[in-house]
């Protein structure tokens, strides 16, 4: 089995705060800049959500730098400032940063942080580097999201390679530059964004995700017999999470007379596509917290061909509820899915894969299980309390070699 990158991301000992750390006069201060905080309950949104949490609890002074709306997506932790933004060409849900206004820049002054975080290389982003030049407190980066795959998915996969420069030399400019996987790691490595990397994996609340939350009644009522083998998709219904090659897959087995079921989770602009491609699925919409584990409990299969990842939040909730896991061979799902043992891996656009390891499956239920089970062992070695305690030593590590 592959090496956890859990195991590697927190130092031997991890420096806990309570207030102020010795030798400081008062509490560590972190500026967060993002262009995900509140809009879209994703897995960014949410990690660095739980990261502000985390660093608040620890006694950690934070203020975060994002896209306000009148309507948040959902109850978000800490003070934020609101950076000017519009909505994304083609991705109207989201928002993109414009610029740190005069405002914001006068409130960073204020706040006087030892450290700036930045999250998303937008053009706050790119204003916050400068501050920290500026004000002498180090800029640190962590990539959450491969935004030059999504590219070519809406036709405009010429822009690929500049962007991906751009990216590349934004994070090069950065003291350290966190990702989430080995497999992410070699790439932005092999882009050229510097030897300042870092791992700063993710974890998963195994009590709540977990195979206990199976629930025959619920699946009753989605109209799934005790029988049915129940394929299940979650995530956000977008083009880039290569739905095509799940919709491809999908009809390939019902053209072979394959007996399954199928279970999406999400929403997005895709929805009515997928309903039209897949006229027997069942469509939850959005699930979060006890909803979410029951319905991935509730089904045989997770299948997630998604070659945008940079970790794959929803594979390692899957994993830990106890299903295989059917994932794209690319970054994030390299890191988590263990060939043969835990699940598969295939091209991520070649749904004729798909479908012949998702046949595999439904035929062998005894495979299934052993991988289920060995899915789940996996993910009780992440763990979120290390990787924010681990991702905190470093930030102290930082401040305090430039004192």
């Amino acid at each position: 089995m592959a090496e956890s990158d859990a195991a590697i991301t927190t130092p031997a000992a991890p420096v806990p705060l309570a207030g102020a750390a010795p030798g400081r006069l008062r509490p560590l201060r972190v500026a967060l800049f993002t262009g995900s905080y509140t809009f879209i309950q994703d897995g960014v949104a949410l990690t660095l959500n739980r990261l502000t949490a985390f660093l608040l609890s620890r006694g950690v002074e934070v203020l975060i730098f994002t896209p306000l709306s009148r309507r948040p997506a959902f109850a978000y932790v800490g003070e934020v400032v609101n950076t000017p933004s519009m909505p994304m060409p083609l991705r109207p849900e989201y928002r993109l940063a414009l610029r740190l206004s005069a405002k914001g820049r006068r409130r960073l002054e204020a706040f006087a942080p030892d450290l700036i975080h930045v999250a998303t290389p937008d053009f706050p982003g790119h204003a916050a580097r400068r501050a920290g030049l500026r004000m002498g407190a180090p800029v640190v980066g962590s990539y959450h999201t491969r935004y030059e795959t999504y590219l070519k998915h809406y036709g405009f996969q010429w822009l690929e390679g500049p962007i991906t420069r751009m990216i590349a030399n934004f994070y090069a400019g950065c003291r350290e530059v966190y990702v989430p996987s080995r497999s992410m790691a070699e790439v932005i490595a092999a882009k050229g964004a510097g030897d300042n990397i870092h791992l700063w994996t993710r974890g998963v609340d195994t009590d709540l995700f977990n195979p206990a939350k199976r629930d025959e009644a619920w699946r009753r009522a989605q109209g799934f017999e005790p029988s049915d083998v129940v394929i299940t998709f979650v995530g956000r219904l977008v083009r880039e999470k290569r739905l095509s090659t799940f919709v491809d897959a999908l009809q390939g087995l019902a053209r072979a007379g394959v007996a399954h079921r199928v279970l999406i989770v999400g929403d997005g602009p895709e929805l009515g596509a997928l309903r039209k491609a897949l006229p027997g699925a069942v469509f939850t919409g959005f699930l979060t917290g006890e909803a979410l584990a029951r319905a991935y409990a509730s089904a045989e299969i997770f299948v997630f061909p998604s070659d945008s990842e940079t970790f794959g939040n929803v594979t390692l909730e899957a994993m830990a509820s106890g299903l295989p896991t059917l994932c794209a061979d690319a970054t994030g799902s390299r890191s988590l899915v263990d060939p043969g043992v835990t699940g598969f891996l295939a091209d991520p656009a070649d749904g004729p894969a798909f479908q012949r390891h998702i046949a595999e499956l439904i035929a062998d239920p005894k495979r299934r299980a052993a991988m289920g089970a060995a899915a789940r062992a996996r993910s009780l070695t992440f763990s979120w309390e290390e990787t924010m305690a681990g991702l905190l030593a470093r930030y102290e590590a930082l401040v305090g070699a430039g004192r």
